[in-house]
């Protein structure tokens, strides 16, 4: 499993300047590069460093490994924009902003990350010092900090390239680990249900609630300050908008961390598997408010299940993905749904049997309990059984597994397809 190291830089004000001078010229070569794509439609590595490479080498000043990643850097940029064109993430090609991604050249920021083989960056992790190319020669023994998690990490599983990256004024390389994952516990005895929210970040089917109250305190302060300073439009206001940006972000990150860790710890001590609702496209089947619209649309939920999937495997422990739909409105006791179940936003009372509980836990019950069963189903034979009505209108015979069929019943996905 790859993952990523974070690394700050300690440099001189010599060896930084030297650092922002490369950045700038490897963005400059960038953008040219991403024109002449562009312009004669050649956007694939070879074809387009037939183009470009030689020019690079001598406008710039690049080395050869710096060129080429130049190029790579652009191909694959274009090749992110085609990804994102394809799944629709820029609108309908008749929209605004497909038109404004499609009729311009990709363009890079000055200080935009640049990648590093071996051969341009070298390391010495036990004196927390590395060696790096730059278009002013080879600046070497440039300081770095890092935990000893990190260390050890560097020294054991890096493998692949690393980013230098500037933020802020601080400098930073992101290298590449390929962290070995646990044995996959192939026969969890149970699942720990998670129930997403905004209010309460998650709550487990165990009952516990991990509220997230002070961070939307903080988000609303956050937005509130905002639309203060950029009303004042001051050059101090500007700094001080600067300076605050993304503290909102990595707070956010920050708990989400702790909560990830918290889970996975537990699932794993327990010997459980982890249930996840499947909440893709969520801000696009959600109507709201314009006052809800700021605090769900800062809503890390995508972040916080991508942190406790891979913390996971790397815990070999096994996450199952189900559908969220009316588990807000189903009694996890009799099975009964109803609107009229959710009397408010923290209690759930059932008009079937009269159980009460509090409302995301009751539903975090019933997201473990999908998950067992889709677990069930998966485990179940893989006898073909003939599907009369084929998917997705190919005229082609499809086949599925008694597993799917029952899956389908449940409204689950089996997670053998």
């Amino acid at each position: 499993m790859k993952l990523t190291v974070q690394v700050k830089l300690l440099p001189t004000p010599v060896q930084a300047a030297a650092l922002e001078a490369t950045l700038r010229a490897c963005n400059e070569a960038a953008n040219w590069a991403s024109e002449v794509a562009f312009r004669k439609d050649v956007k694939r590595n070879f074809a387009l460093r037939e183009h470009t490479y030689a020019e690079i080498k001598a406008q710039w000043g690049l080395g050869a490994q710096a060129a080429q990643h130049v190029i790579k850097k652009v191909c694959d940029a274009y090749a992110t924009l085609k990804a994102n064109l394809k799944a629709g993430n820029m609108g309908r090609p008749s929209s605004k902003r497909y038109r404004r991604a499609t009729q311009k050249p990709v363009t890079f920021r000055p200080e935009a990350a640049q990648p590093y083989d071996d051969r341009m960056l070298s390391w010495q992790i036990a004196q927390r010092r590395v060696s790096i190319w730059t278009v002013a020669g080879r600046v070497k023994d440039v300081a770095f900090t890092a935990s000893p998690e990190q260390l050890a990490a560097l020294t054991l599983h890096r493998k692949g390239e690393s980013d230098l990256v500037c933020r802020d004024g601080m400098w930073f390389l992101n290298a590449t680990c390929e962290v070995p994952e646990a044995e996959p516990n192939a026969e969890p005895h149970d699942f720990l249900g998670i129930d997403l929210g905004i209010v309460n970040i998650a709550t487990t089917s165990d009952g516990e609630i991990m509220a997230g109250r002070e961070l939307n305190r903080m988000r609303a302060r956050e937005r509130t300050l905002r639309a203060k300073l950029q009303k004042k439009n001051t050059p101090s206001a500007k700094r001080r908008l600067k300076k605050r940006r993304r503290k909102e972000a990595r707070r956010a990150r920050d708990i989400n961390h702790k909560i990830a860790k918290r889970v996975v710890a537990e699932a794993e001590r327990t010997g459980r598997g982890i249930a996840l609702e499947e909440l893709t496209g969520i801000r696009e089947r959600v109507r709201l408010r314009k006052p809800q619209r700021a605090t769900h649309s800062s809503w890390a939920f995508a972040q916080l299940g991508a942190f406790i999937r891979y913390k996971a495997r790397r815990a070999g422990v096994p996450v199952v993905y189900v559908d969220p739909a009316y588990t807000s409105r189903t009694c996890a006791e009799c099975g009964h749904i109803d609107r009229a179940n959710r009397v408010s936003r923290a209690w759930f009372a059932c008009r079937n049997c009269g159980f009460v509980d509090h409302a995301d836990r009751n539903s975090s019950r019933n997201i473990r309990a999908r998950a067992q069963e889709l677990w069930r189903c998966g485990a179940l034979s893989t006898a073909p059984v003939p599907l009369l009505k084929p998917r997705g209108g190919t005229g082609r015979k499809r086949h599925v597994t008694a597993s799917d069929a029952r899956c389908a019943s449940l409204g689950l996905q089996s997670r053998c397809s």
